[in-house]
């Protein structure tokens, strides 16, 4: 597959099924923005990418911030004058079972600010980019555990569990993308998103103690499907189980709940 005038950025590319993502990419011809936190993890793929005759630049930002995540799309924006795929993949896990509540540097339920806002506030900051550069597509990864949103208490401080606040993330990402792909109809932007695979070999999963069921591999067949499969070319507002298009949470297909969630990103994310 020839890639060779693509621009991907990837979040969360310098582990797991984000790295293996990217290293797909930049073998076929693709230039990758990395992002990530880690600098030796950085260095390491994309020492391993330019062995490999591949493209890549790293863009360190820490997602518990909107103040970088706001950078990194003014730094994008800088640096680039098109942007074809954009990847949604950053996240953190549930904790595992002693996960107590964290927030984030602007006072957000951890979970909710890294897995939801800031890919909210990175995806509109990069609209104009990715519209310019159309056709181009958008895909959040997210997961099979949802969790309805509580408008009454959103950033969960009664009753706290990492698990409770990973799925509702991660049905927040879902609705997201089903909102988002019928603001962009007819713009030549899609938006879809998935569940990768189940229980990942990844640092992640791992720490929440769990045993790993699937490979990276997997997961990036999945993501990679969403991101350049000529089937997909102009399909939006998906949610994807794998390879297989399946059904949310019954709460992404209610309206009234997404135009809630759309109004309260806007103002958490300092929106107009």
């Amino acid at each position: 597959m020839d890639m060779s005038e693509k621009t991907i950025l990837i979040t969360g590319s310098t582990d797991g099924v984000g790295r293996r993502v990217a290293e797909r990419l930049a073998a076929w011809g693709a230039t990758v923005l990395v992002h990530g936190r880690d600098h030796a993890r950085a260095e390491s793929l994309l020492s391993g990418i330019y062995d490999a005759g591949g493209k890549a630049i790293f863009y360190p930002a820490d997602l518990s911030s909107l103040d970088e995540v706001g950078a990194l799309a003014d730094t994008i924006e800088r640096d680039h004058d098109r942007l074809d795929i954009l990847i949604n993949n950053a996240g953190i896990g549930t904790g595992g079972r002693d996960a107590g509540r964290q927030v984030s540097r602007d006072g957000h339920e951890l979970r909710f600010a890294v897995n939801y806002l800031a890919g909210f506030l990175l995806t509109r900051r990069l609209l104009p980019l990715l519209k310019a550069s159309s056709p181009a597509r958008i895909i959040n990864v997210s997961s099979v555990g949802q969790q309805p949103i509580d408008f009454s208490d959103v950033m969960l401080t009664h009753g706290y569990s990492g698990v409770g606040a990973y799925c509702q993330s991660k049905l927040a990402q879902i609705m997201f993308t089903f909102d988002l792909a019928e603001e962009l109809a007819d713009t030549g932007v899609t938006v879809n998103c998935l569940h990768p695979a189940t229980y990942m070999d990844t640092t992640m999963v791992r720490q929440a103690g769990v045993a790993p069921m699937s490979t990276v591999d997997e997961g990036a067949d999945a993501i990679l499907n969403l991101a350049v499969s000529a089937k997909l070319e102009g399909q939006t507002g998906l949610y994807y189980d794998g390879q297989r298009p399946s059904r949310a949470n019954t709460q992404a297909y209610d309206t009234a709940a997404r135009k809630r969630l759309r109004v309260l990103s806007h103002d958490l994310a300092g929106l107009a």
